[in-house]
């Protein structure tokens, strides 16, 4: 028997995890579901190794989102056979790819998360269900007063009720379960008057999702997949605003938009030792094989491995012809699906036909690793979802709160309430309403509480992209380290309301609440502002 909890998390990604070990850390009871057997969302289901601001390293995130990164650093120092020089590295980057100064395997982010929850699940205060989804939401005088959980194995469904809720999931289904008031897709430029939203709302036009995948690379072996059945479709189809068909290495640059080749060589003789991830100097994305390598081989002793893992999440793998949200049911199981077959005819593409710097075509050699994904078919467990339904919030933060081109380079909004902090440029991908890239530069940011409050429901916290931020501002609010932060105030903040019995609006109103409930914050060690540093 589940037993019912203080704390409800539902979605078992970096929110739902940070929000589930702040709420044990401060002694309240917590039931933690997860869609798949994997915590961890990006991090680990889908694949994503963390895209991060450049001071990482220094300051910018929270305590526990460090521990986090020590704990997978440590993992490989322990258990992999690290060449000395890498060993001793107190800023190891064990994929040493560009994307990230921490670029690793899911599993290890994985591992690491697990011990972090172990000594909450000894100690009876966690619950842990894997393969669990929300399907229904009870609600009465602007509070959830229950949440249906349905077992993904065997089907059965159980209802639970908690003080709190907090919505830990992908797409925010909690808001639209429980009648949350919430947005989706993009605002009309008349709500907010951001320059960069379209005329006319559309709720239907939302970043594109990317289902991932991992490759080593075997020269002289045939690692060919079956032909996709949609192969057809992908390999010819050219966006109107593509340079070139999508299966090519000729794309965008998302900042400027111009037509730029990307290169593509499996296993380079470079010594990784000499990368430098650092997205505010070089994006990193020209080099398709070390863009997201996760583990390379170079950085271990010789003859440990013989190819790179590199994972694929590139311009050529985003899917935007169909919403996942907002769309209907049949719609978010077609391009799901849709996202799948352009991932698989991705590889068979690479494999096959994909031009070599040698002048002959396809890597067959090119082998699809199940093992990293722990999937059967080699593709993520879940796809990467850029963009979330999004409460209507106490606060909403908009582009003019973080642009560089409004704020200026060293401004930005400060808060009264923030909560943390977090630094992205506003980086919006294809998207399913036609939009090419939007990218622009943004400021380092506060995360204010008030953007965490739903305007009328009192106890559901969301712990993600589903705060009150909009489709634009979205672009630099939903990555790793400031979903982690976002989680872990949500789990924060529902069990400083269970033991202090008053509720988030008042917390995020009263400056004398809020000044409590900050201390507790900075004692946990939540940066909540930043110092003298420049946007890009």
């Amino acid at each position: 028997m589940i037993p019912e909890p203080d704390i409800l998390i539902v979605g078992g990604g970096l929110g739902g995890v940070a929000a589930a070990l702040a709420a044990c850390r401060a002694g309240r009871t917590v039931v933690l579901t997860e869609e798949t057997d994997w915590i961890g969302g990006q991090l680990t289901s889908q694949a994503v190794p963390p895209d991060e601001h450049p001071w990482v390293e220094e300051f910018g995130t929270t305590a526990s989102y460090r521990k986090l990164r020590e704990s997978i650093r440590d993992y490989y120092r322990q258990w992999y056979p690290l060449r000395s020089e890498a060993s001793s590295l107190p800023r190891l980057n064990p994929g040493a790819g560009r994307v990230s100064k921490l670029c690793h395997e899911p599993r290890v982010a994985l591992a690491a998360m697990e011990g972090m929850l172990a000594p909450h699940l000894a100690s009876g205060r966690l619950t842990l269900l894997t393969e669990y989804r929300a399907v229904a939401a009870g609600s009465d005088n602007d509070v959830i007063t229950s949440v249906t959980l349905e077992n993904l194995r065997d089907g059965e469904r159980t209802t639970l009720h908690a003080r709190y809720v907090i919505d830990a999931t992908e797409t925010g289904e909690l808001l639209e379960l429980g009648g949350v008031e919430h947005a989706v897709g993009a605002e009309s430029r008349a709500e907010f008057g951001e320059p960069h939203a379209p005329e006319e709302a559309q709720p239907l036009n939302q970043q594109g999702i990317t289902v991932c995948f991992a490759l080593s690379h075997h020269e002289g072996e045939n690692h060919v997949i079956e032909r996709p059945v949609d192969y057809d479709f992908w390999r010819s189809y050219q966006p109107d605003f593509w340079p070139g068909p999508l299966l090519g290495f000729l794309a965008p640059d998302p900042r400027s938009l111009e037509a730029v080749p990307r290169t593509f060589v499996p296993n380079p003789e470079i010594d990784p030792l000499a990368v430098n991830a650092d997205q505010s100097a070089d994006a990193g994305d020209k080099e398709l094989w070390g863009f997201r390598r996760i583990l390379a081989r170079k950085l271990h002793r010789p003859g440990a491995f013989d190819s790179d893992i590199t994972l694929v999440n590139w311009p050529l793998n985003d899917y935007w012809l169909k919403p996942l949200i907002g769309g209907g049911e049949q719609t978010s199981a077609q391009a799901l699906a849709e996202a799948r077959q352009l991932s698989l005819s991705v590889l068979y593409w690479l494999q096959t036909e994909a031009p070599r710097e040698d002048g002959g075509t396809g890597f067959p050699g090119l082998r699809l690793r199940p093992d990293i994904t722990g999937t059967a078919d080699g593709l993520a467990k879940a796809p990467y979802v850029r963009e979330s339904r999004r409460i209507k919030a106490v606060t909403t933060v908009t582009e003019q709160d973080v642009a560089i081109d409004v704020v200026g380079p060293y401004g930005r909004t400060k808060y009264r309430d923030s909560v943390g902090v977090g630094n992205y440029r506003i980086d919006l991908h294809p998207s399913t309403g036609g939009d090419n890239y939007i990218d622009i530069g943004s400021v380092p940011f506060e995360i204010p509480l008030g953007a965490l409050v739903p305007r009328r429901v009192r106890n559901l916290l969301p712990a993600g992209k589903n705060i009150g931020t909009t489709h634009i501002t979205n672009g630099c609010y939903r990555l790793h380290p400031v979903e982690w932060n976002i989680g872990e105030v949500a789990g924060a903040l529902a069990a400083h309301c269970v033991s202090e019995g008053v509720e988030p609006h008042q917390v995020q109103a009263e400056d004398k609440r809020f000044e409590e409930f900050a201390r507790l914050l900075d004692r946990d060690g939540v940066q909540r502002h930043w110092p003298d540093v420049r946007g890009y």
